[in-house]
C-alpha cells in the first residue's frame, strides 16, 4: 500500500506541476544565491523597530571570520575567530588588537559549504578579577601521533596576552561546534554537537550532550549521572543536535542552549539536569530533502524535554544573549538570538528579538538586521547597555547596536 500510494502521489497532477530542483550529492536542494555575497555597508545605519525604539547600527571593527565574543569585567571585548586568532577591543576603542599566546588551532576556510572552525567560543570565569581565567573552545590541530580533536582550554589573561594555557577538556575526535559557558558557581558547561546517527542518545559518548565540569575540568560530584552504570559522569543533558551557543541568564544563572535543527526545528533549550532533549528521535524540523525528521512525532516531543522556543522554517540559530541593560529600555528582559540564514536561503541572516514573560513563555518576536544580508554569528549584551553582533564571513565585522540619536 505504501509503494502504491507513493507511485500515485508522484503521478498526480500536483507532482507533475512542480518543477524539478537541482540537488546536492547529499540529497538537498541547491541553495539559491541571489541574496548572498552583499558587502556590509560602512554605516552607521538607523532602523525603526516594533517597540518604537529607533536604533543605530555601527561597524565597530572589521576582521575575518569572527565567531564568539565575551566581555571582560573592565568592559573590554574579546573576539575569537575561526582563523585561530583572538582580538581585543578595549572599552571606548575601535581598534581590534591581537591577543597573543593562545593554543594552536586548525582552520580550513571554505571547503564547499563547510568551514572548519579554529577558535570558537569564549567564556570568562566568574572570579576573573582574582584568577584571570578565560576559557576557549577550539579545534586542536593534529600532530604526527594525535588526531584532530575538539578541545576547551583554560588560560590566564594578562594585559592582552594568554599564559598558562591548559586543555581542561578534549573530545575523542573532531565533533563540530563546541559551545561553552560559565555559571556564577564556577561550573563550566560544554555543549557538544551530535549530528551523526544516534550518537546524541548514546550515554557512553559525549556527542550530542551538554557536559558540566568544575572550572579545572574535573567532574562535579552532584552531576546527574555520576555513579550510573553506562553513563559518562560528565554528562548533564543529552539528545542535542548541532549545538551553537550556551548562555547563563544574567539574573537567575540558568543555562540556555541554542541548537540548529535540520530544515526547520531550530531550538532554544532550557538546560535541566538529567533531561533528554530528543535528537534524533524527535524534532519539529524536516530533513533537508523534504520529509519530516520523524513523521510520527511531528507535533509533539512526547517523552522528551520540550524546547523553550523553536523555528520553522529554520533561521540557523547561532549566538544568544539575554538583555538586561538600560540603554535600550524597551528591550529589557528580552532574549536575542542570532541566525545565519532563513529557510535555507543564503543572504538572509537576522537577529531575532523574543519578548518573554516571567515564566520564559514567548509573547512575540521581531526580526532585526534583515536589510544587512549578513550571516549573524554571535550576539552579546555589553556592560555599557549596548548590543554587540559578529557577522560570519571572511570580510566579517563586529557591529554595535545602540539608541539612534534624536531626529533633528
Amino acid at each position: 500500500m505504501r509503494v502504491f500510494g507513493l507511485v500515485a502521489l508522484l503521478s498526480s497532477p500536483l507532482a507533475q506541476a512542480q518543477r524539478a530542483l537541482p540537488m546536492t550529492a547529499g540529497g538537498s536542494p541547491v541553495a539559491p544565491t541571489g541574496l548572498e555575497g552583499q558587502p556590509l555597508l560602512a554605516g552607521p545605519m538607523n532602523f525603526h523597530t516594533a517597540e518604537q525604539q529607533d536604533i543605530r547600527v555601527s561597524v565597530l571593527a572589521r576582521m575575518p571570520w569572527p565567531f564568539g565574543m565575551a566581555f571582560l569585567p573592565n568592559g573590554d571585548l574579546l573576539i575569537a575567530q575561526r582563523t585561530g586568532e583572538m582580538k581585543r577591543i578595549a572599552k571606548g576603542s575601535t581598534d581590534a588588537v591581537p591577543v597573543t599566546g593562545g593554543p594552536q588551532a586548525l582552520f580550513q576556510g571554505k571547503n564547499g559549504s563547510a568551514i572548519l572552525h579554529g577558535y570558537m567560543h569564549l567564556a570568562v570565569h566568574p572570579q576573573f578579577a582574582s584568577n584571570g581565567f578565560i576559557y576557549l573552545s577550539y579545534t586542536k590541530a593534529p600532530t604526527a601521533t594525535t588526531a584532530m580533536v575538539s578541545a576547551v582550554a583554560r588560560a590566564k589573561y594578562v594585559d592582552g596576552r594568554l599564559t598558562d594555557v591548559k586543555d581542561v577538556w578534549t573530545g575523542d575526535t573532531f565533533l563540530g561546534p563546541i559551545a561553552i559557558a560559565m555559571t556564577p558557581d564556577a561550573k563550566l558547561y560544554i555543549a557538544v554537537s551530535g549530528l551523526t546517527g544516534a550518537l546524541a542518545q548514546d550515554p557512553t559518548k559525549v556527542a550530542g550532550k551538554v557536559l558540566r565540569l568544575n572550572d579545572d575540568g574535573s567532574v562535579p560530584k552532584d552531576n546527574p549521572f555520576v555513579g550510573k552504570q553506562g553513563y559518562l559522569p560528565e554528562i548533564y543533558t543529552l539528545g542535542h543536535r548541532s549545538t551553537s551557543d550556551l548562555a547563563a541568564h544574567p539574573v537567575t544563572g540558568e543555562v540556555f542552549l541554542s541548537e540548529m535543527g535540520p530544515n526547520g526545528g531550530d531550538e532554544i533549550n532550557r538546560i535541566k539536569a538529567g533531561r533528554n532533549y530528543g535528537w534524533p528521535l524527535v524534532s519539529f524540523g524536516r530533513t533537508y530533502s523534504g520529509p519530516w525528521q520523524n513523521e510520527a512525532n511531528v507535533s509533539t516531543h512526547a517523552g522528551f524535554e520540550n524546547p523553550l522556543l523553536f523555528w520553522v522554517p529554520s533561521i540557523s540559530v547561532t549566538g544568544l544573549t539575554f538583555y538586561q541593560g538600560d540603554a535600550l529600555p524597551k528591550w529589557k528582559g528580552d532574549l536575542f538570538v542570532a541566525g545565519v540564514r532563513y529557510a535555507e536561503v543564503p543572504g538572509t541572516g537576522r537577529l531575532d528579538r523574543i519578548l518573554i514573560n516571567e515564566k520564559f513563555e514567548e509573547l512575540r518576536r521581531e526580526s532585526l538586521l534583515l536589510d544587512l544580508h549578513q550571516r549573524i554569528r554571535d550576539v552579546k549584551a555589553g556592560p555599557d547597555g549596548y548590543l554587540y553582533v559578529a557577522t560570519d564571513d571572511e570580510a566579517g565585522a563586529i557591529l554595535r547596536i545602540e539608541p539612534a540619536p534624536p531626529a533633528r
